[in-house]
């Protein structure tokens, strides 16, 4: 007696075949998850964002650390950010009573000159322009308003004081915050660095400036 017929042993090794080419194909989404959360990685200016594995965002960073548009917003917000810096610690030589005050402004101004020169030639090196993106002024974390800008150059002796040591406290906590969030969706290596240089200084003078009467 025939324990199998031919037929029948035909359809069993095609069912065979099947499953295994099914195991094997495995879609895109599926092979992204096994490695890891799926990651949003900005495009390169004129380009459109990629949805990545962590692994292959870690490998393309890697591989090219070419400035995406992240990298390229963050210098540009930045140079504005700290331009503001500046005109707020210029106000201090003549208005501030506190002479700790005065010598934070010096420091802070000292500091971010530096770093906005260093952003431009940043965005020259790589062929962007200094402004572009449509960034609105009030969006960028930290920044203070016309009127509270208005009230700094109004104040003098203890007033002025508070009033900067409160907005530009504000101010650095903005710079943290754009500074994360480069670190997290840039992919220029030099652009992170600076970023970390941010976080790092802008971190202690908060410390410092909130140890201040």
């Amino acid at each position: 007696m025939k324990l199998f017929d031919r037929p029948a042993t035909a359809a069993l090794a095609a069912l065979v075949v099947l499953a295994l080419a099914g195991c094997d194909s495995g879609s895109d989404a599926d092979r992204a998850s096994a490695s890891g959360p799926s990651v949003i990685a900005p495009g390169k200016p004129g380009e459109e964002n990629q949805t990545l594995s962590a692994e292959d965002a870690a490998q393309q960073r890697v591989d090219d650390d070419s400035p995406n548009s992240a990298d390229v917003s963050f210098a540009r917000m930045m140079i504005e950010h700290h331009s503001q810096a500046l005109a707020m610690t210029e106000l201090a030589s003549d208005r501030a009573e506190s002479a700790k005050i005065k010598k934070l402004a010096e420091r802070i101004a000292a500091a971010q000159g530096p770093e906005i020169d260093a952003m431009k030639g940043w965005l020259k090196t790589h062929g962007e322009k200094e402004t572009g993106g449509g960034h609105d002024h009030a969006s960028m974390p930290g920044m203070a308003t016309e009127g509270q800008l208005r009230n700094l150059r109004a104040a003098q002796g203890k007033a002025f004081d508070q009033l900067f040591l409160t907005l530009m406290i504000t101010h650095h906590e903005g710079a943290v915050t754009m500074a994360t969030d480069v670190k997290a969706q840039g992919n220029n290596i030099q652009v992170e660095e600076m970023a970390d240089d941010t976080i790092a200084q802008q971190t202690s003078e908060i410390n410092r400036m909130r140890d201040l009467p």
